[in-house]
């Protein structure tokens, strides 16, 4: 836990972690034998234990909480222009349990419809395609962001 608990404090100062991510970071870290000069020397192996005494420690100082990191990073991604399915598979992948991201989801006050069109506009330009070509491209676009069909559709229904 020595040598952990410094790590997961570096970690943790660059920017947020789900629990997943930081025992992901902290298994992959192997200390160096302080006493062995040969840098290909074996190295000894984290144990499990060592890992969930700092995640605990961390949890107790309320460094680590997936609820927050859930409801941080649904405000960054939506602010950078990604729907609410993108956003959500992107925290599952970080280890949020879907609980979680739906509680975060409905206290994250964001307008999805809005976000869309503000996408959209952004991309493409105020004055959106009419014709189905260029319809197309603006859907496809939009889907590939992690916006919702009927918030995808609203983009056009509410600029015509």
């Amino acid at each position: 836990m020595k040598s952990l608990l410094p790590r997961a404090m570096r970690l943790l100062a660059q920017r947020d972690y789900s629990e997943q991510e930081m025992r992901r970071k902290l298994a992959a870290h192997s200390p160096f034998d302080g006493f062995s000069k040969d840098r290909y020397a074996e190295k000894t192996p984290i144990s499990e234990e060592s890992i969930n005494q700092v995640i605990e420690y961390c949890h107790q100082h309320n460094w680590l909480n997936d609820a927050d990191y859930a409801r941080r990073f649904i405000i960054s991604r939506s602010n950078k222009g990604y729907g609410s399915q993108r956003i959500q598979s992107e925290l599952q992948q970080k280890g949020i349990n879907r609980d979680e991201i739906r509680h975060a989801m409905s206290e994250c006050e964001v307008d999805w419809y809005l976000k869309a069109r503000e996408v959209a506009v952004r991309r493409f330009g105020y004055e959106l395609p009419t014709d189905w070509k260029e319809k197309s491209k603006v859907q496809r676009y939009l889907a590939y962001r992690g916006f919702m069909q009927d918030e995808i559709q609203s983009v056009f229904t509410d600029s015509e």
